[in-house]
């Protein structure tokens, strides 16, 4: 392959450096930042170093695959398809000529794992990897794999914008190349929104500076389709072309974005054009700093995308757009001082891991081991995933290998669980159908309402903006099913008129999200994993009992997720899609807020949604038994009777344990119910209800507990009264950390020393009251007292109280409990 004259772009002087490299160690890390040529050119000079074999190129995206074949076939002067191809789901362009193929990760994936030989391939180049994409990132610890087994020939080679490889670069086990880019110097502008405006008003109001402040045209960063709608609608009546650019678009309207106009334009972008785009003529930057990125919310259940703040990786690529063809400027959507992140998070760690969980099975590997890991993935949520996949038949275990229809399933190249509605929803409500529901589920962006059925018939229609690429994308799905055939349309067409077949669809690609209205009349249901959902005010689903939910989300701070798309659906239908979730038994169980704490009742359930139940009139022993200790665990002890007496009795054994340690037991809550079968007896075994357990005297329990020894020498070491020289006998609290003896002054005369518990070891504390109960001194030293305090507390209260004896020898005077005659 003999390569023109090249374009005058920085890698150019280092592509002899490039290509060397690779065949003299097979693997390197190329650093360039963006603009510099390494997506272009470095493919083609592999493939013409290389003779032989084909280079091919994974990029994050579909419209960056789709522009860099066209860059590079024009550089060629030829069309795409000749040397130069490309191929994305759905669609490709190449021929037995094609030198370089250019494909999305996601592809290149499914291609490996069902070739890992990638026969026919001489070399791999791994594009923006710093943007840390699920897919990219197994893909590039499969290829890891397959090059120490099966292809130590295979050269591969990484590309990232950013400096921080040096991970990256001991994975592969190669060396760092640096390309410096000529960009011109960019001036960063801060404009946040004022208080109470949105986003998308102060990316418009920036827009407007930025063309009112300079010359060139403006790229200004949104974090999603809705956003770029919503600001074109802002700027409308601007003196420019306002052109948006992202993955969903028609490839025309992409390409129109990516060519420069006849006047000054206005480029609304999502990320596709952080890297490997060339958006031409930009001189300027409005950054809204924000980003959408998956999340999975393990606990209830929930996957999509969130809105985040970009990271100060992410912010300098964005800004250095403007510096490509001249000095610019980049006016950011946030208050200069702000933080942020250093570079943005790996997907691996915060996504949905099903999809990854499939490959894993497929390559031989479920769990992951063995592979050499960017970062490898998070062990909870691999298993999580694991779990969905055995639930759907694509596994054999949850962890274990894959079965046939997990092959299938993976073949389809789409998530397992739209892989498993297309199937199973074909088999039960035609090709036809069950392909277009999948497609819409797949492009939830299709949606403009909540309705699954009106978004379905405006697309059916026409009406809808996209209607012609979810048309196309059904069609594919629907000839990957088996046995479907074109003819069988008329047939199917009558099939699908019903709305139930779209909900059934869609509940079979989310059973868990099936849901039951709370009660009546409410806008809040109850999906059967347990999570509550809410329909959106005035929704033409409210009258619906039931919902398949395809999107629901939760806006952190929120009581309740959101529903973003859904069917009506109805009760035989949830049994139907889901048969793996019904369940139906005994329950007993404490229920806090119901009067009779215990509710025992035979249940038949669909996940968290109760379908039907009658009451228990004799439930079992034992699960009686385990509710009502929950009902203690949760609410605590208290449930039972605590006398005066239990409560005392309990602080005397726990100055006891506190003191001597074993054998005098633990009466805490929490020690008691860790071992309830040394008190389960007598009353309390009885019990059947809340109002059982209140009239169960704690006593018992605490005397249960207490071996015979124990309770004989119960009163000796922790009597409950004592004798005092003025011959009452005074009630000791053990309620504190030391007992307390509380006594009138009058009634200790002649007492040298107090008196001591638990065998002499724990001396009392003694308060010494006024004639009128109240404290007059806190000792444990009577002795000393009686030289040092008791002088201070007869001057103070002898005045006070002159019925009272206060003589000024104490230890001579006879203790009494009476006034003076």
């Amino acid at each position: 392959m003999k390569l023109p004259e090249l374009p005058d772009l920085p890698v150019r002087a280092a592509l002899d450096e490039i290509t060397g490299t690779l065949a003299a160690r097979g693997s390197a890390v190329l650093v360039a930042p963006p603009g510099t040529g390494k997506t272009t050119l470095v493919p083609l000079a592999l493939a013409a170093a290389l003779g032989g074999g084909r280079v091919l190129v994974a990029e994050p995206r579909r419209l960056a695959t789709r522009a860099a074949a066209a860059r590079m076939a024009a550089l060629l002067g030829e069309e795409v398809g000749g040397t130069v191809g490309y191929a994305v789901r759905g669609q490709a362009r190449r021929s037995a000529r094609t030198r370089v193929e250019v494909v999305t990760s996601g592809l290149l994936l499914r291609r490996l794992v069902a070739d890992p030989e990638l026969a026919g391939t001489s070399a791999v180049v791994l594009d923006e990897c710093h943007e840390r994409h699920l897919d990219a990132d197994l893909l590039l610890s499969l290829l890891l794999d397959a090059r120490d087994g099966l292809r130590p020939d295979l050269q591969l080679l990484a590309t990232s914008a950013t400096v921080a490889t040096d991970q990256l670069a001991g994975l592969l086990d190669g060396p760092v190349l640096e390309v410096a880019g000529t960009a011109f110097p960019v001036t960063v502008g801060h404009l946040p929104p004022v208080r109470g405006e949105r986003i998308e008003a102060c990316v418009a109001r920036a827009v407007r500076t930025a063309l009112d402040e300079g010359d060139g045209d403006v790229l200004a960063f949104l974090p999603g389709v809705a956003e770029i709608r919503r600001t074109a609608a802002a700027l409308t009546g601007l003196d420019a072309d306002v052109l948006p650019l992202h993955g969903r678009l028609p490839p025309a309207e992409q390409d129109r974005a990516l060519r420069r106009g006849t006047r000054r334009r206005v480029v609304l972008a999502t990320a596709v054009a952080e890297s490997s785009l060339t958006v031409p003529g930009v001189r300027a930057v409005v950054d809204a700093g924000l980003a959408r990125v998956p999340r999975t919310d393990h606990r209830r259940g929930l996957a999509g995308l969130v809105t985040v703040r970009v990271s100060a990786a992410v912010a300098t690529q964005r800004a250095g757009r403007a510096g490509r063809e001249g000095p610019g400027r980049v006016l950011r959507c946030w208050p200069e001082g702000e933080l942020l992140a250093r570079a943005p998070e790996p997907e691996i760690r915060t996504a949905d891991l099903t999809r990854l969980a499939l490959d894993l099975a497929c390559w031989g590997t479920p769990d992951g081991g063995g592979l050499r890991w960017w970062d490898p993935p998070p062990e909870g949520p691999l298993r999580a995933g694991q779990a969905v996949l055995h639930a759907l038949g694509a596994l054999s275990a949850p962890g274990g290998g894959v079965t046939e229809r997990g092959r299938r399933m993976a073949e389809l190249g789409l998530h397992p669980r739209l892989a498993r509605a297309l199937l199973d929803g074909a088999a039960a409500t035609g090709a036809r159908t069950a392909a277009e529901v999948v497609a819409l589920l797949d492009d939830d962006t299709l949606a403009t309402g909540p309705e699954v059925d009106d978004a379905l018939r405006r697309l059916r229609s026409g009406d809808a903006p996209a209607a012609g690429r979810w048309r196309g994308e059904a069609g594919r799905l629907r000839r990957l099913l088996p046995g479907a055939r074109d003819g069988d349309a008329a047939g199917e067409r009558r099939r699908h008129s019903g709305p139930a077949d779209a909900a059934l669809v869609v509940a079979l690609a989310h059973p868990e999200r099936l849901a039951r209205r709370r009660s009546a009349g409410s806008a809040r249901y109850l999906m059967a994993g347990g999570t509550a959902v809410e329909l959106p005010p005035g929704s033409a689903l409210g009258a619906a009992e039931w919902l398949a939910v395809a999107v629901a989300d939760r806006t952190p701070g929120a009581e309740h997720a959101r529903v973003r798309l859904a069917a009506a659906a109805d009760a035989e239908l949830a049994v139907r899609a889901a048969p793996a979730l019904l369940t139906e038994g005994d329950e007993v169980a404490w229920v806090r807020d119901d009067p009779a704490g215990v509710v025992a009742r035979h249940v038949r359930r669909l996940g968290a949604i109760v379908l039907a139940e009658h009451r228990l009139p004799a439930p079992d022993p034992e699960a009686l038994r385990a509710a009502l200790l929950d009902g203690l665990r949760t609410e605590g002890t208290g449930l039972l009777r605590w006398t005066d007496g239990a409560r005392r009795l309990r602080d005397r054994l726990a100055t006891l344990h506190r003191t001597l340690g074993a054998p005098w037991p633990d009466v805490s809550d929490a020690a008691l119910l860790a071992d309830p079968d040394r008190w389960w007896s007598g009353p309390v075994a009885g019990a059947r209800s809340r109002a059982d357990l209140a009239r169960v005297d704690a006593t018992t329990v605490l005397r249960a507990v207490l071996g015979w020894r124990e309770a004989a020498l119960l009163d000796e070491l922790a009597p409950e009264r004592v004798t005092v020289p003025s011959g009452s006998r005074v009630a000791l609290d053990y309620s504190g950390e030391r007992p307390v003896l509380a006594v009138r002054v009058q009634e200790v005369f002649g007492w040298n020393a107090p008196p001591a518990v638990a065998g002499g070891r724990l001396p009392v504390l003694l308060h010494l009251l006024s004639p009128a109960g109240r404290p007059a001194a806190v000792t444990d030293d009577l002795d000393s007292f009686w030289k040092v305090g008791y002088p201070q507390v007869r001057a103070d209260l002898r005045g006070r109280y002159p019925k009272h004896a206060w003589p000024e020898d104490p230890l001579s005077e006879p203790p009494t409990r009476r006034t003076k005659r």
